[in-house]
């Protein structure tokens, strides 16, 4: 894999311990509004239940294409779990994860993502989940929220209650960004039964779930900016795969890192 798949590549998780927060929702409903935008999509259902891909199965033909592929969260593939599972024709992957990823595997995850969504629903129960996963995950998995790689998605929501305002309580009180708020809508329910999305349905019926749909890929897209840790782990990753495609004999180190950041640094200027 060069710079080019390294960089243009977009892999974003969604993840949450708790079941039953909206995961899939979250990826199939992503999925369905980049198959829209195009080029097709990677979706990629790491759960055992196979929730995504019994969606993608109910997908009608004349849809726009999604790749759909099982996930592998077995022990072996944690070191390197994201890379290269997306098809060949995607620039965006969405990484469907299970409940109960295990600590020690969190930092796999999250480090080889770009984009980082955690669904959480208004319940006490799901606030109280969370509030121990986001100290693990910037904990244990290292994830610092100056990176702006770590977004929460307020789920299956209605405004007008007691658990909305405790959720909004919660995420105020965090330096973790909530870039949308998904109703508790029928619509998602009819859509996942068709094998579609809510953007796909029609407009007049939807157009309050796709504005929140659309706050969340305005900020994948506005988060795409390469910081300098993210170009920093770009030219190690460049500068390994040089050395490895020699297999790792005679050659420079120090020539393969300036040979790597040339590359990287000439893709991002025409990129970015």
């Amino acid at each position: 894999m060069g710079v080019t798949s390294t960089v243009d590549l977009h892999r974003i998780v969604v993840l949450n311990p708790k079941g039953g927060c909206g995961k899939t929702t979250l990826a199939t409903n992503l999925a369905g509004l980049y198959a829209l935008r195009g080029p097709p999509p990677t979706l990629l259902d790491c759960d055992p239940q196979g929730f995504c891909l019994r969606w993608l199965e109910k997908r009608p033909p004349n849809r726009p294409k999604i790749h759909g592929y099982p996930g592998d969260t077995t022990p072996h593939a944690a070191s390197n779990p994201l890379d290269p599972q997306g098809h060949p024709d995607s620039k965006v992957i969405i990484v469907d994860l299970p409940g109960g990823i295990p600590h020690k595997d969190l930092h796999a995850y999250t480090y080889e993502a770009d984009s980082v969504l955690l669904p959480i629903m208004p319940s006490e129960i799901d606030i109280h989940s969370a509030t121990t996963f986001i100290a693990e995950l910037l904990l244990d998995a290292q994830l610092d929220p100056r990176d702006n790689k770590l977004a929460i998605v307020a789920n299956r929501v209605r405004t007008r209650t007691k658990s909305f305002a405790m959720l909004m309580r919660f995420l105020t009180s965090l330096k973790i960004p909530m870039i949308a708020t998904l109703r508790d809508s029928q619509a998602f329910v009819h859509a996942a039964a068709k094998g579609l999305a809510v953007c796909e349905l029609p407009p007049s019926r939807v157009s309050d779930d796709v504005a929140g749909l659309d706050s969340i890929v305005h900020w994948l897209d506005r988060h795409r900016t390469v910081s300098e840790q993210r170009r920093q782990e770009l030219i190690a990753k460049v500068a390994y795969r040089h050395a490895e495609a020699r297999g790792f004999t005679g050659g420079d180190p120090a020539r393969d890192w300036l040979e790597a950041e040339r590359e990287v640094d000439k893709y991002l200027s025409r990129s970015f």
